[in-house]
């Protein structure tokens, strides 16, 4: 029988009380960046890929007091059309976990996009073809086969990242086939699993995980009050936006918003209004007590804010929602490493320290 044929009979049950139930295994974490545009989202090939993150960019992040990283990877890179895997970003996988290991690090590997979804984009055939869902579930099968060698307290999996469903629940039968794919090759490694709609703190509630596992870890991002984290960021809805964001207090002033013409005015009208740490706690809250009532670890695996803001609002927005997950035990990696919302320029290397000591002074 083909292994695909093997996989295929063993997902076909949801009954996850069947498994037995492992000890909880250690995966101390606390504080972290992501690798992006590197493994994800990005063109680069051949050396320029080679040299965008190296053995010195890990022991530049050890250094600054970070202790993990999450690496997105893409379907696209690590596998042709056929299916075929790209050795050399297996290679560089490799490499990175490697070189944490050399440097304390843990990290997390996260399937960012599939070819089949894309979280920013409208076609998602992943929820209708069952044909994806079985290439979904045959990445997850080869990259347990490469990454199992690898202690379970320094290397844990994020099944997909931000999954978007119109349907809740095709989340959930999905994550939880992928779960056994995994869990009957790793029984004991942690598993990162998020809520629908980009793993949106207001979405747990419609959550349903693997039963009576200690070893998944509950994830969630965080990119609000949204003119903080995305102010005139060119890829969202309200990119045109010019006027004065602040944070804490008055988001922006309504005479301002007021003048826009729509749909702008409209979008901004809803994310309006005060909001201070403690609006920003409520909203953390919500995945906290989601995963505290199942006895599982929480995690928040992006957060950031895009630079085009002025400074001292977004550093004062940092440092309370640092303070905010931290007072709860709530691991964090920052988004992200040298991309748009970096700790460090991309191009020039340059250590932005005004933030990264916000983050970890």
């Amino acid at each position: 029988m083909q292994k695909q044929g093997i996989i295929l009979i063993l997902i076909t049950s949801l009954t996850f009380a069947a498994y037995p139930v492992f000890g909880q295994e250690s995966f101390a974490i606390k504080r972290g960046t992501n690798v992006s545009h590197w493994l994800s989202q990005s063109s680069k090939r051949g050396a320029a890929r080679d040299a965008y993150f190296t053995q010195s960019d890990v022991a530049f992040i050890a250094d600054q007091g970070f202790d993990h990283i999450r690496i997105p990877i893409d379907e696209e890179q690590m596998w042709d059309m056929e299916g075929n895997q790209e050795l050399r970003a297996f290679e560089l996988l490799h490499n990175a976990l490697q070189w944490c290991h050399e440097y304390g690090l843990k990290a997390i590997v996260d399937l960012h996009i599939l070819r089949s979804h894309h979280f920013n984009r409208g076609d998602k055939p992943l929820w209708t073809d069952p044909k994806e869902q079985d290439r979904f579930f045959q990445c997850w099968s080869e990259l347990s086969d490469h990454l199992s060698k690898y202690p379970v307290d320094e290397v844990a999996y994020e099944l997909m990242n931000e999954p978007v469903a119109d349907d809740p629940d095709d989340w959930n039968k999905l994550v939880a086939k992928c779960y056994e794919v995994v869990r009957t090759q790793e029984p004991n490694r942690k598993i990162i699993i998020g809520s629908n709609m980009w793993q949106s703190v207001h979405t747990f509630e419609s959550l349903r995980l693997p039963k009576e596992d200690p070893n998944i870890i509950v994830s969630f991002h965080f990119y609000l009050p949204f003119p903080v984290t995305h102010y005139q960021a060119s890829w969202t809805p309200i990119a045109a936006y010019q006027g004065p964001v602040d944070y804490p207090g008055q988001l922006m002033p309504k005479d301002a918003v007021d003048q826009l013409d729509e749909p702008l005015r409209s979008v901004l009208e809803e994310m309006n209004g005060v909001f201070t740490r403690d609006s920003l706690e409520a909203w953390i809250l919500k995945p906290i007590a989601f995963a505290k009532q199942r006895g599982l670890q929480v995690y928040c695996g992006e957060w950031g804010s895009y630079p085009t803001i002025d400074q001292s609002v977004r550093l004062r927005w940092y440092g309370d929602v640092r303070s905010i997950l931290e007072k709860h035990d709530v691991a964090w990696t920052t988004w992200d490493y040298k991309g748009g919302f970096g700790i460090r320029d991309g191009k020039t290397g340059k250590a932005y320290t005004d933030l990264i000591g916000v983050l970890t002074e």
